[in-house]
């Protein structure tokens, strides 16, 4: 495409922006738009609160002499410190452009608008329309017909803009990982852990899961061989240890990781790597791509069990079987892989039977092998989800600004108002007696250890003075 910037020869600053977070994963919704971004046209200026103590000012400064700014916004705290930076971006040069992207835009690409800070929502995948966004920007076209957006009219209204189809990825430029500093992650994970997304999308349709609503059950990935060459030039590169795939559902197709696997091996690349796995898929998976895998370095895999009822699961549309979870562990038992399965409690409707069937899936996982571990979040109403728009059809409120919803944390916090109390402390003190039971311990708490087992196996939590003491002796600290 021909364009203004290329007749004038001038390269314009786009700044993207990751808000402020309590984890280290490398930002690669950024380094996705960032890296289609023609390097000859345009200068990529990434800057993250996590990295820069100092972010609002840092991002004020590129601003006066930029086109426009990104920001990735999660649903939750990361929207806080997002209207935080638009709302200083667009004091200090209101004309500039501020577009949201990321999941929470997805979802709300109008109720976003109703914030005078955001100009522009983007839906989805995000590469080709925020390419067209910046384009459209550099040449002083409007963006009122650019796909895959929603943008604010003259007159205030918000305009929503035809969807744009999922694209293979396939078509993109490789990420462009010399847009971060790569190293200042590494230091911060305090391991050398190099963070890669191969696919996008998901082609299930668990009913808890927004994933359906944004990407509307379809998938596009790498190909395997593109994907074992560029891992080998950044590992050449960073010389990292460990890649943690980020991906949906990295299994999706078998023959894709075997392929994959193979040439790991063949290159030489000393490395270990952990992904997602449903639980069907791993059934599927001959053992000769056990190995394989293996053998290539494959150390864990997350492996969503929500629940230990068929029932439930059924109800959540997750389509798989408990049956099928504890064939996948056997399986990862069998070839040395570690294990992370998280489960899902306090769903609507849910009953008492249906909770103990949970706890006991996660006694039975946790006791398979000390590298397996088994969380337990609580549902809570994520925006997009079928369950959420059956509770909201029922009555269920969900936040009506984005401040409220800047404090919805879809990991800790407490339980939607259907668990009663009872069910509530049962299931925290559950969560802590399991934790207790089956995490390493010194010779001095084998005692307490042996104790906590005995109170799982008898699913006996009364009085709990091993809880109240241990609290006592080491308080909840937040993260920070």
């Amino acid at each position: 495409m021909s364009t203004n910037v290329q007749r004038s020869g001038k390269r314009h600053k786009v700044v993207l922006y990751n808000p402020q977070a309590v984890f280290f994963t490398m930002p690669l919704a950024l380094l996705a738009i960032g890296s289609e971004l023609d390097p000859d046209l345009f200068e990529v200026v990434t800057i993250d609160a996590r990295l820069d103590p100092d972010a609002e000012n840092t991002v004020v400064a590129h601003a006066k002499d930029a086109l426009c700014i990104g920001i990735t916004v999660l649903t939750g705290a990361p929207i806080s410190d997002a209207l935080r930076i638009s709302r200083a971006v667009k004091r200090a040069t209101p004309s500039l452009t501020v577009v949201w992207g990321g999941w929470h835009p997805s979802m709300f690409a109008t109720e976003c608008l109703q914030e005078p800070s955001v100009d522009v929502t983007v839906q989805g995948q995000g590469e080709e329309t925020f390419a067209e966004i910046v384009r459209r920007l550099a040449d002083g076209v409007p963006l009122e017909d650019c796909a895959g957006c929603t943008v604010r009219r003259a007159d205030g209204v918000p305009q929503v803009n035809p969807a744009r189809a999922l694209a293979q990825v396939e078509k993109f430029r490789a990420h462009d990982y010399g847009l971060i500093p790569v190293e200042r992650y590494f230091e911060l994970k305090g391991k050398r852990q190099l963070d890669f997304i191969s696919s996008q999308g998901c082609n299930f349709r668990c009913a808890f899961c927004s994933d359906p609503f944004v990407y509307g059950r379809k998938w596009v990935g790498l190909e395997p061989v593109r994907m074992a060459l560029r891992l080998k030039e950044l590992w050449d590169r960073y010389r990292f240890d460990d890649v943690n795939f980020q991906d949906e559902t990295f299994f999706t197709k078998a023959a894709r990781v075997e392929a994959l696997a193979e040439r790991i091996v063949a290159s030489g690349m000393k490395i270990t790597w952990a992904a997602t796995m449903r639980a069907d898929q791993g059934v599927r998976l001959p053992d000769e791509t056990w190995k394989l895998c293996k053998q290539s370095g494959m150390r864990r895999l997350l492996v969503g069990v929500e629940s230990g009822s068929n029932e439930v699961l059924k109800r959540i549309r997750k389509d798989i079987k408990i049956e099928q979870v504890y064939a996948t562990a056997e399986k990862m038992r069998k070839f040395g892989i570690a294990g992370h399965f998280p489960f899902i409690v306090g769903f609507p409707e849910e009953s008492d039977a249906d909770v103990q069937a949970s706890l006991d899936c996660a006694k039975r996982l946790r006791s398979m092998s000390p590298d397996f571990l088994t969380p337990i979040f609580y549902f809570k109403p994520y925006p997009g989800s079928q369950l959420v728009i059956d509770a909201v059809a029922r009555g269920f409120t969900l936040p009506e600004t984005l401040e409220a919803w800047s404090k919805f944390d879809y990991v800790a916090g407490e339980p939607g108002p259907w668990v009663s109390a009872e069910k509530f402390e049962l299931i925290e003190r559950f969560k802590f007696f399991h934790e207790l039971a089956w995490k390493p311990a010194s010779r001095g708490k084998r005692f307490v250890q042996k104790l906590a087992r005995y109170r799982c196996r008898r699913d006996d939590y009364r009085w709990p003075v091993e809880m109240l003491f241990t609290r006592w002796l080491v308080p909840e600290q937040t993260l920070s």
